[in-house]
């Protein structure tokens, strides 16, 4: 079913490409077709042929362009994609020993079957799964704890991926206040990702947690959030005129310090049509470009499917979308802090704290000297 035709050989690939290749039978597709020799001006294009040629882009690059990348993260250690600016040696900079990223997203968006996709893609793992996904009946099912998963499968790995708990529509702000703290404090393995209304749990349950929620995992800071949304599940609830998903999406989605990458699953619940314009309504909504940091991703089901071999877009598409995130995390390291900055910090905190030992006192003072003008009185 692979395919490695350009969009100037649509006419002569095989129609069940098609499969993998949805963007192609798009009403005006054919515009995509006839722009190949023209090389517009990408900023002339309408939205909608901006996203059918970085499909085609993507369609192009996948058979080859997916060895290039397990290739990279088989040798990538963390800071390899660093670059020196600032007059600062790699040494000086505060780099982890792993890269963290990040899936957050509401409850039923396809997070951990993403993490058995990037399984399946990255370590050539078939049909076994990881994670476990939220598709059964029982709430058992749904993630629980942060999971810390070597997608790569490989002691050497620079990189791990961290599976959450899916946010509720209804409790936006509670999610954002969990969300923050992960991005501040940092997360680790089986840590607990328990809600308010979670106090319906069987106590051998909570027993159960507590054994898990171990801290002798070790603190992964976070450096990097991809944000993962339904496509399929926003797009229905807009044509019902149900507006909530989308804009807690967009709560979601800015909540991080830097705009995260945004992977869109079950396009495949869609029609072609239906599919390109969701795509174009969430990205306008969210105010980010639909070709750039926007990946359209079928996610494994709970019987999982070798993915490079039925939908070698999507293989590479999640593949992309780690190497692009691995880029922006080596790019956004600090410089470690030196003798003279950790004294600069001890002072001011010394400071701070004269500071307000002194604004009390002084408030003291003057509340005694207001009580013993009124006994003279």
């Amino acid at each position: 079913m692979k395919s490695q035709l350009s969009c100037g050989e649509v006419d002569e690939y095989d129609p069940s490409g098609l499969v993998y290749c949805w963007w192609r039978s798009a009403a005006k597709f054919d515009e995509c077709v006839k722009l190949k020799l023209d090389l517009p001006n990408v900023s002339t294009l309408t939205p909608r042929l901006r996203v059918l040629r970085e499909m085609e882009r993507l369609a192009l690059i996948a058979p080859d362009g997916l060895n290039e990348l397990r290739h990279k993260f088989l040798s990538y250690r963390s800071g390899d994609f660093w670059i020196p600016i600032g007059g600062i040696q790699k040494g000086g900079m505060d780099i982890p020993p792993v890269i963290t990223i990040l899936l957050v997203g509401f409850s039923g968006s396809g997070k951990s079957s993403l993490v058995n996709l990037m399984y399946s893609v990255l370590s050539r793992s078939g049909l076994v799964l990881f994670a476990q996904t939220s598709s059964g009946n029982s709430s058992h099912t749904i993630t629980m704890y942060m999971e810390e998963h070597n997608v790569m499968r490989s002691l050497q790995s620079g990189f791990c991926v961290y599976d959450s708990r899916g946010f509720n529509y209804n409790r936006v702000h509670e999610g954002l206040e969990e969300l923050s703290s992960w991005m501040s404090e940092g997360v680790h393995h089986n840590q607990r990702c328990l809600r308010s209304d979670d106090c319906a749990l069987m106590k051998n349950d909570a027993e159960i947690d507590d054994l898990k929620s171990s801290p002798k995992y070790v603190l992964r800071r976070v450096n990097f959030a991809m944000v993962v949304s339904n496509i399929a599940e926003i797009y229905k609830a807009l044509k019902a005129g149900d507006s909530k998903p989308l804009d807690a999406t967009k709560r979601l989605f800015s909540a991080p310090d830097e705009n995260p990458i945004l992977i869109l699953t079950h396009g495949d619940m869609l029609s072609t049509e239906e599919r390109l314009d969701a795509r174009l309504k969430i990205c306008e909504y969210l105010g980010v470009s639909e070709i750039s940091g926007v990946y359209d991703i079928v996610c494994l089901t709970e019987y999982g499917f070798p993915a490079e071999e039925c939908d070698p877009v999507t293989a590479y598409s999640i593949a992309e979308a780690i190497y692009r995130a691995l880029l922006i995390s080596d790019r956004g390291h600090s410089p470690k802090k030196t003798f003279r900055d950790w004294a600069v910090l001890i002072l001011s905190c010394m400071l701070c704290f004269i500071a307000s030992f002194l604004s009390l006192l002084a408030d003291l003072c003057s509340r005694l000297g207001q009580r013993g003008q009124k006994l003279k009185m």
